[in-house]
C-alpha cells in the first residue's frame, strides 16, 4: 500500500509550522511520530494534501514538574514517558501504561501528544488523560494558545476538540501526592496489540478509607469511559478486595460496549469485571 501524493513540510520553528497549517487547515496533518498516521495514509484511510513534520521544532519534548502539575510536551516519545524519573503514583502509572503501548520500535518513535491528538479508542494515553482530568494546551496562528479539559477534548473515535489549524503543545496532569494510588490493567490478544478492554484507576485513601476515586475504561465506547458508578461505590468506604469487586460490577453494569470481531458486548463487560479489580488491586494500601 502507498499513500496518495502529498506535500511534505519540515519547519524548524513553531510559528512557521502554524503558518503552514493556517494556509490550508482542512487538508493538512501534523506529523510527529507517525506510528498511527502513516499506516492510515498507506491504507488511504487518511489522504492529507500536506504533512507538517514538527520533529525539527525545538521545545516540544520533555517532562517537567510545575508546582502540583506534571507537564508532558507533545513530542515526548513513549519510551521517554516509560523511563520517566517521576516519583510517586503518577510516575508509576505512566511507566505501567507505557509498557502496554505497542512494541519497542513503536514506543521509540511514537509520541505522547500524537496519541492524544489521534484519539484512538484503545489509546492508553487518552485513557490516562481522561482518568486524571488532564488539561491539553493547543496553539494556532490565528487565536494563540488555549487550554482544553479532557472531558471536552475527547469527542468520538479519531475526533477531538482540536481545530484543523491547531497543534497540541503539551498535556498537564496532576502530580498526585503519596495519598494516591494508581493502577492499570489491559487485555489484548497478543502483547503489543490494541487492548480489547483497558481499566485504569486512581484512588485517594486516607486512614484506610477511599476519599476520592477516578475510574476510566477503554474499549467500551468511542472515547475513554469515566465510570461514575464505580467511583460512587468506592468513595467513603474502607479499601478492601470486596470493595474492588463491587466497583467492577458497578462499572460493568454501567458500560454499553460495542460488539465486533474481537468480542461481543457481554465479553467486554466480563473483561471490565476482571480487569478493574486488577487495576485497583495495584494499590498497596488495602486494609491500611
Amino acid at each position: 500500500m502507498k499513500p496518495r501524493s502529498f506535500t511534505y513540510h519540515a519547519p524548524t520553528g513553531l510559528e512557521e509550522a502554524l503558518a503552514i497549517l493556517a494556509a490550508d487547515p482542512e487538508d493538512s496533518k501534523v506529523l510527529a511520530g507517525g506510528q498511527s498516521l502513516v499506516p492510515m495514509m498507506n491504507f488511504r484511510l487518511a489522504s492529507p494534501a500536506q504533512l507538517v513534520d514538527i520533529n525539527r521544532i525545538p521545545g516540544l519534548t520533555g517532562i517537567e514538574t510545575e508546582g502540583d502539575r506534571v507537564v508532558i510536551s507533545t513530542r515526548t516519545r513513549h519510551i521517554q514517558v516509560q523511563n520517566n524519573g517521576l516519583a510517586g503514583p503518577l510516575g508509576s502509572l505512566l511507566r505501567r501504561a507505557a509498557a502496554y503501548v505497542g512494541h519497542l520500535p513503536i514506543r521509540t518513535r511514537g509520541t505522547f501528544g500524537g496519541s492524544i491528538a489521534h484519539c484512538d479508542a484503545a489509546s492508553e494515553w487518552c485513557l490516562v488523560a481522561s482518568l486524571l482530568d488532564a488539561e491539553m494546551t493547543a496553539v494556532s496562528a490565528a487565536r494563540g494558545e488555549r487550554t482544553i479539559a479532557a472531558a471536552d477534548f475527547f469527542q468520538s473515535i479519531f475526533t477531538t476538540a482540536l481545530e484543523p489549524d491547531e497543534i497540541l503543545l503539551r498535556v498537564s496532569l496532576p502530580a498526585l501526592d503519596a495519598t494516591w494510588q494508581t493502577g492499570i490493567a489491559e487485555f489484548a490478544r497478543r502483547a503489543g496489540d490494541f487492548g480489547i478492554v483497558t481499566a485504569t484507576a486512581a484512588v485517594q485513601v486516607l486512614d484506610g478509607v477511599v476519599s476520592e476515586a477516578r475510574v476510566s475504561i477503554g474499549g467500551v465506547s468511542e472515547v475513554p469511559f469515566r465510570s461514575s458508578a464505580a467511583e460512587r461505590v468506592l468513595v467513603g468506604r474502607p479499601m478492601s478486595e470486596d470493595l474492588l469487586v463491587s466497583a467492577a460490577e458497578a462499572a460493568a453494569d454501567e458500560v454499553d460496549p460495542p460488539s465486533d470481531t474481537h468480542g461481543d458486548a457481554a465479553y467486554r463487560r466480563d473483561l471490565v469485571r476482571a480487569l478493574l479489580p486488577r487495576a485497583l488491586g495495584e494499590t498497596t494500601v488495602i486494609g491500611a
